[in-house]
């Protein structure tokens, strides 16, 4: 099998048919990375080919983000080959940043004020107000948007005011759901409830009746849930945001950063935990960290004015 070409073990890994003219339009972006490397075969293809490959997509006016994105399907596809016994190695298995140069604009958090023009616009808005519980949550806990979606009842406990994660909810290939675990324990935390943050969830819960039974790796009473009772995923709210945005430049007075997503909350109270001078290890168990690195990256992001707050307040 180490013979077939790439596009073989695509179509393998997507469940259906990819041809030139044949990719349902939900999978038309893979046509654009199969073309210079699809046809070449499983074994033929080494790292030195790979790594060609992104520098040639770089060259075409690609964005970072998009070669990596579909550097992680390719790898994705090796990986399965591995699985299959058609090859050893995986050729997609380098950082990209060692090849390309990385031009990913920064994140940028919301202020205070972007805040709560934010959550004013939403309460007012006759579709928007419907995700004011989500936005409040992600918000108060820093969790990533997959965290959030794979949260059920039994993660939440809200007489000790404490929300569990150890899991991630995604949409998986080919249809339907999938549990991901976290790969370093660092993923396993337990995240305190503010008062807005457990109001939310009071919220949400209460509003779950609808809910179809649906059992995931063993998970079930997913809290999370769209209009035929499923579970929400974050690609669903990716969307959601992508609309939000929209009506709010058309209408809100505070302009937001630009690409707003569910991660930019997550940003966010990152930021404001370090602003206000939560301990970073605290702050890295918060987040689910692995790295202490990562967790500084926001300390180091503070401005002159809250520096020299920080001064002011050492000084006192």
């Amino acid at each position: 099998m180490e013979n077939q070409p790439l596009r073989f073990m695509i179509t393998k890994m997507f469940g259906m048919r990819i041809g030139p003219k044949s990719i349902p339009l939900i999978h038309r972006k893979p046509r654009r990375y199969l073309k210079t490397i699809g046809s070449r075969e499983i074994g033929g293809v080494k790292p030195s080919d790979a790594k060609e490959w992104a520098q040639r997509m770089k060259s075409k006016g690609f964005a970072y983000s998009t070669i990596s994105n579909h550097k992680r399907s390719l790898k994705a596809a090796f990986y399965l080959a591995i699985a299959d016994d058609c090859i050893r190695k995986n050729p997609f298995d380098f950082k990209l940043a060692t090849v390309i140069k990385r031009d990913v604009t920064e994140r940028e958090p919301l202020s205070r004020e972007q805040v709560d023009a934010l959550l004013g616009f939403m309460r007012s808005d006759a579709v928007y107000h419907r995700y004011i519980d989500e936005v409040v949550i992600l918000l108060g806990t820093g969790l990533r948007i997959s965290e959030m979606c794979g949260l059920t009842k039994t993660d939440i406990d809200l007489t000790n005011r404490v929300i569990f994660v150890d899991h991630q909810l995604a949409r998986a290939v080919g249809g339907g759901y999938r549990v991901d675990e976290p790969k370093t324990e660092s993923g396993k935390r337990y995240i305190y409830m503010t008062d807005e943050v457990m109001a939310a969830f009071e919220h949400v819960m209460a509003s779950r009746s609808k809910a179809k039974p649906l059992s995931v790796d063993g998970r079930t009473g997913f809290i999370f849930l769209n209009r035929d009772g499923l579970p929400r995923v974050g690609g669903d709210y990716d969307r959601v945001f992508r609309g939000l945005r929209g009506k709010y430049a058309k209408r809100g007075k505070m302009e937001l950063p630009d690409g707003m997503t569910p991660h930019t909350l997550r940003h966010t109270f990152c930021t404001e935990m370090a602003k206000a001078g939560m301990n970073p290890k605290a702050l890295q168990y918060i987040m689910g960290h692995k790295d202490i690195k990562m967790t500084l990256g926001y300390y180091a992001h503070m401005d002159g004015c809250t520096a020299a707050e920080e001064m002011r307040r050492v000084a006192a």
